[in-house]
């Protein structure tokens, strides 16, 4: 299995555009849970904090499509540095309003502005897709990338409260923008394997968005879909295991829903299957849904981390044949936008799957919180199945026209 990830690397330049990317995309998780984790302190107020660290989040939802139409249109090299740069100085205002306690509004301007960072899994894709385009290797890639997604999303969140916590209530956004700063700077210089810069065909809309493509819309809902199972997932772990009596039980639970995302993801990877991607997706979506049922019936900490290293098998898999078939539905000169959307789309699902179960948490108890990420396992079915039968009608039109 691993031969197949050696072999990605023989590519020249790929290491290091790997390690930039890597580096890169670890202050995304890193900035939100470090705007709560330090308003917290200093402010004292869970709620306002909550509500800048939303704000970052929605800001970056909304903006890194843009900032990738961007790069789709002028380069990684001209476009990176500076819509990190804004970033960074959204951050630096952040932690010098927390300092100087300026007014509210002071923090939420700071967080709209760190909300321009860009989507740097996003970037790390286009670099392996201008390499293998149409290659197995890309599946691969997709693969590796979707892991060092998961591992940034496990390894961030503890570093930045750690700093937090441990250093002063600054240190886990400072550091986030430091690696930001580091790791875009490292990717930008590394010209010899940055996506071309092309243009449309003659005729051609080239200023429409690829959002305007209903496969894409599709595409990026199922994202939102999965997303919330993502954050029910996190807030009701930490609200069952308090409930159980063991709060740090709740780190157990997550890991062993990002360890078999991870170990899913990988094997998924080093396959090589003749499997439409179509029948994949639906596949994909028929197993998130049904993995969502065992998490209703957890009675212990146990039973919990059973059910969710369960429902973390397919969520790299349908995340990896969703990112494969933008690549085959989007224009090669707005890929990266295209897959930004679905990563946008993630996002927001996250933030909102963790928003709902947390009002139903309070309402009805921690084990009830899993009817969020019930619902959205169906809502994942019914895309995945819509998905389907739209993409296998629109081949049996091109087969028959030919």
């Amino acid at each position: 299995m691993f031969s197949s990830y050696r072999e990605l690397f023989q590519a020249r330049g790929s290491k290091g555009f790997a390690l930039a990317g890597l580096l890169a995309r670890i202050p995304l998780p890193m900035t939100g849970i470090g705007i709560i984790t330090m308003l917290s302190q200093i402010r004292g107020s869970y709620g306002l904090a909550g509500a800048v660290s939303a704000t970052f989040v929605l800001t970056y939802a909304l903006m890194s499509p843009q900032i990738s139409r961007l790069v789709d249109r002028y380069g990684q090299r001209r476009v990176l540095p500076a819509a990190a740069g804004l970033s960074v100085c959204g951050i630096l205002l952040l932690l010098a309003c927390s300092h100087w306690n300026t007014p509210d509004w002071t923090l939420f301007v700071g967080a709209v502005l760190a909300g321009f960072m860009p989507s740097m899994s996003a970037m790390v894709r286009a670099r392996w897709t201008a390499i293998y385009r149409g290659k197995p290797q890309l599946q691969t890639a997709f693969s590796l990338e979707t892991v060092l997604d998961e591992v940034t999303f496990i390894a961030g969140p503890p570093i930045s409260v750690g700093l937090s916590v441990a250093v002063l209530p600054q240190a886990g956004p400072l550091a986030a923008a430091a690696l930001l700063a580091i790791g875009v700077f490292a990717l930008a210089v590394q010209v010899s394997t940055e996506p071309p810069v092309e243009t449309a065909a003659a005729g051609g809309r080239d200023n429409d968005s690829v959002f305007r493509l209903a496969d894409v819309r599709l595409l990026t809902l199922l994202m939102v879909a999965m997303g919330v199972i993502v954050g029910t997932v996190d807030i009701v772990s930490v609200a069952f295991a308090e409930q159980m009596g063991t709060p740090a039980a709740a780190s157990v639970v997550l890991s062993c829903y990002a360890i078999g995302s991870c170990v899913a993801g990988l094997v998924f990877g080093a396959l090589k299957l003749n499997t439409p991607l179509r029948k994949l997706l639906l596949l994909g979506g028929l197993a998130t849904a049904a993995t969502t049922l065992p998490l209703l019936l957890a009675g212990n900490i146990f039973g919990l981390s059973a059910a969710v290293l369960v429902a973390g098998l397919f969520f790299a898999p349908t995340m990896i044949v969703a990112m494969s078939l933008v690549e085959r539905i989007v224009p090669e000169h707005k890929l990266t936008e295209g897959m930004t959307w679905l990563l946008a789309g993630l996002n927001i699902g996250v933030a909102g799957g963790a928003a709902a179960s947390g009002q139903v948490v309070d309402l009805i108890g921690a084990k009830g919180g899993f009817n969020v990420a019930l619902c959205a396992g169906v809502a994942v079915l019914l895309v995945a199945l819509w998905g389907y039968y739209r993409m296998r009608d629109r081949d049996e039109q091109v087969s028959y026209s030919v």
